[in-house]
């Protein structure tokens, strides 16, 4: 195997092997705590322009299949294991996890000490880092300045490079577990794609949803242009501080009093939609089990999260917003962090987490009925009306 070097923005080094693709990359160093589920993180678009570093010791072990995939590329510029498995072994194994790394391009490094590299992003926080990879790799301080010059997360805006260029719709699922026919389904949603996974759609086809997935630059117009009866904000990569046309849809989505949903990035939309803040944490939530309180029924949840940065919303009182008042909804019981909003007097409601459990616990499944029985109410509303 080659030889790899991993470099920290703040000098750190850590000598390995290649694993994946051999060459360089650039990107923000994170953790991520799932012992299972690797490929659902890889192909995660919020992961975009992100070095992952996997803290569960072994990688790999199940394979790659053809099945878990939650978009139709890897998004993580560059992965970080301790050890990789040799060979394999799951029924729907397809090929190795090095061969799909390798594939796709990339970059990634293996035989470091995972444990020493998580606690020190845990002490100093997510910082800028390369992978240097190859048999003629330059000298430390050529390296370290390279990565020095690579752009910083905080102020990225993402969220248009990785969501769809066109709208795509997934029908609905009925009983019988075929497909509603388009147009004939209980309810119709607009999902504004600002790096949505494919199992969230999937969930509500579930609950006889029709998912219209729009792209990140859809317009009012175009959101209410497939007469939707509630309209989903996803998860996505980058800084929510830089999101304002999403902010501004979201805003006139309100205004309309439509159903609302948002999850991750969406959370982080609709808290600027509410005049709430951003910051970004020091190293995130990154895994699939992480403990939230949903404030409402006091039940406690295993879930799974990938986001960096948070909404700065009070967690003891009820705020007045232009669009009625709001509470912070759910919180996360390792740090306070706020993990849900909602609001008292319209339909709108939003998680910081992945409630689609890909991968992940299932806890939070319920949130999606939630919406479901958002837009049922709205419906009979309307036609009390």
């Amino acid at each position: 195997m080659s030889p790899a070097v991993l470099v920290l923005e703040d000098g750190r080094i850590f000598r390995g092997r290649a694993y994946g693709a051999v060459g360089v990359t650039f990107g923000e160093a994170v953790f991520s705590t799932g012992m299972t589920g690797y490929q659902e993180t890889l192909t995660d678009p919020s992961y975009h322009r992100q070095v992952v570093v996997m803290t569960a010791p072994h990688v790999g072990n199940t394979g790659v299949n053809d099945e878990d995939a939650e978009s139709q590329r890897i998004w993580v510029a560059g992965y970080v294991v301790r050890d990789p498995a040799r060979v394999p072994s799951n029924w729907r194994s397809r090929r190795s996890l090095d061969e799909e790394l390798t594939r796709q391009g990339v970059v990634g490094i293996s035989g470091i000490d995972t444990r020493a590299l998580t606690r020190h992003l845990r002490e100093r926080g997510a910082m800028r880092v390369g992978i240097f990879s190859g048999n003629a790799l330059p000298d430390d301080g050529t390296m370290l300045a390279e990565v020095r010059q690579a752009p910083e997360m905080k102020g990225a805006n993402l969220s248009a490079e990785v969501a769809t260029k066109e709208t795509y719709v997934v029908p609905a699922i009925g009983p019988d577990g075929e497909a509603v026919p388009i147009g004939t389904a209980k309810f119709t949603v607009a999902a504004v794609d600002l790096g949505i996974k494919g199992m969230t759609p999937h969930r509500m086809a579930e609950r006889g949803i029709e998912v219209h997935v729009l792209p990140a630059t859809a317009t009012v117009e175009d959101v209410y242009a497939v007469n939707p009866d509630g309209v989903f904000f996803s998860n996505g990569p980058g800084d929510p501080a830089t999101a304002d046309h999403p902010v501004s849809v979201m805003r006139a989505v309100l205004e309309r009093k439509t159903p609302l949903f948002g999850i991750c990035f969406g959370n982080q939309i609709l808290g600027r939609a509410l005049g709430f803040g951003t910051y970004k944490l020091k190293y995130g939530h990154r895994g699939i089990n992480q403990p939230v309180q949903d404030r409402t029924t006091g039940k406690v949840e295993v879930t799974a999260h990938n986001h960096g940065f948070a909404v700065d919303a009070p967690l003891d009182k009820v705020s007045d917003t232009p669009y009625g008042r709001a509470e912070v909804s759910h919180v996360c019981l390792n740090d306070n962090v706020v993990e849900g909003l909602q609001l008292l007097d319209q339909p709108a409601f939003s998680v910081q987490y992945h409630p689609e459990a890909a991968a992940g616990p299932h806890d939070a499944a319920y949130l999606f009925d939630r919406f479901t029985s958002l837009m049922s109410t709205a419906q009979l509303e309307g036609q009390r009306a």
